[in-house]
């Protein structure tokens, strides 16, 4: 009798886990909080790394027909004098593809329709126990329900259950002194590019998506719990299209931002392993939140069946999902948060002074990454 696994979140990470293990013959359920699934949430980039990952869980070609090829990157001032620019033709020579924008939902839906039917999906699903030996008990519509796996999946996000249950004294997610808001226009008329553009202690980046709108994010220092900033004044000023991106979207999420600063020290408690945002919750900086999901999916996929795959699973994705976290940490508070102006004006200047090829490397070397066959 095939192996059972139960993954413990529907997202982008957790799906993906379900469909690699069902194709590598795992029998599979997934427990999902929400009581539906809807389409929510707004842009993010598929860099190699994710879209590589997607090829082998056989939905590459629907989320590049699904997304947009980015078109070229680069980094701005809040005036828009261009810091630093990379056609986009030249990073997917470096790394074999372009990277690609997409809604998170569009991609959250493919991942949907990809899972083979044996897969089991239980919404409403609630998890109030689980324990290292593979013991999982949720709360679902009808009542408590207890089972057995031989593989538990923590896929349940920054604030998981699964990890405060089974790694109690390890830190929980801390805020990091930054708001962010994320919003999706109608339509847009103009072409635009992927960008970043920075000022002090702020940012705002554009990301165009498939259907013609586009995926814009903005970020300035806050404290915690302190009054936010009202972000159509915040970016008033702010080179176009800025401000009529803003004022173009009906929709604004708003989050104070949070990371897991403190590593844990392994990913897996005996049948029990962490995935995405659960194991690393990382800084949006570097985009690779999503990707490093991805990875940890394909990569427990493959090795999951071995009678040291969780510990191989932890030896191969613990030290580069850490380090793209610290990463990502770093390029924040080397970018968005950095406020004294005589250190801006130093980064500005150092930003374009560095050669392309540089810069170019830097960029590619989180990205370039291929799946274990």
């Amino acid at each position: 009798m095939a192996s059972s696994a139960v993954v413990v979140g529907g997202g982008i990470g957790g799906l993906g886990a379900a469909i690699g293990l069902s194709r590598a013959g795992w029998r599979v359920t997934v427990l999902e909080r929400a009581a539906e699934f809807r389409p929510v949430g707004a842009g993010l980039v598929l860099q190699a790394n994710g879209l590589r990952c997607l090829d082998a869980l056989g939905v590459g070609q629907a989320v590049r027909r699904d997304g947009i090829p980015d078109r070229s990157g680069g980094t701005r001032r809040a005036d828009g004098r261009w810091l630093a620019r990379i056609g986009a033709d030249r990073l997917e020579r470096a790394l074999g593809t372009p990277a690609y924008g997409i809604h998170r939902a569009a991609l959250h839906r493919i991942l949907l329709d990809a899972l083979p039917g044996d897969v089991q999906v239980r919404t409403d699903a609630e998890v109030t126990d689980v324990t290292a030996d593979g013991e999982i008990t949720w709360s679902g519509p009808d009542g408590p329900v207890h089972a057995r796996a031989d593989l538990i999946v923590g896929a349940d996000g920054i604030r998981s259950t699964v990890r405060r249950r089974l790694w109690p004294s390890a830190a929980g997610p801390v805020h990091i002194g930054v708001t962010a808001w994320r919003g999706v226009t109608p339509v847009w008329d103009d072409d635009l590019v992927v960008a970043i553009s920075w000022d002090r202690g702020a940012e705002f980046g554009v990301v165009p998506l498939a259907d013609g709108r586009v995926y814009w994010f903005a970020a300035v220092n806050a404290a915690p719990g302190s009054a936010p900033p009202e972000i159509d004044a915040r970016f008033r000023r702010w080179h176009d299209p800025v401000p009529a991106l803003i004022a173009a979207t009906g929709t604004v999420l708003r989050d104070d931002l949070a990371c897991l600063d403190e590593p844990l020290p392994t990913y897996v408690k005996g049948r029990v392993v962490l995935l995405g945002d659960a194991a690393h919750a990382m800084t949006p900086n570097l985009g690779q939140g999503a990707n490093q999901a991805l990875e940890d999916a394909v990569v427990l996929a493959a090795v999951a069946g071995r009678p040291d795959g969780p510990a191989l699973y932890d030896r191969q994705r613990r030290p580069r999902s850490q380090r793209v976290a610290r990463a990502s940490r770093m390029v924040g508070r080397f970018g968005q948060q950095l406020d004294n102006p005589l250190a801006v004006a130093c980064r500005n200047a150092l930003i374009r002074a560095v050669p392309p090829g540089l810069a170019l490397r830097s960029m590619a070397r989180h990205a370039d990454w291929r799946p274990p066959a």
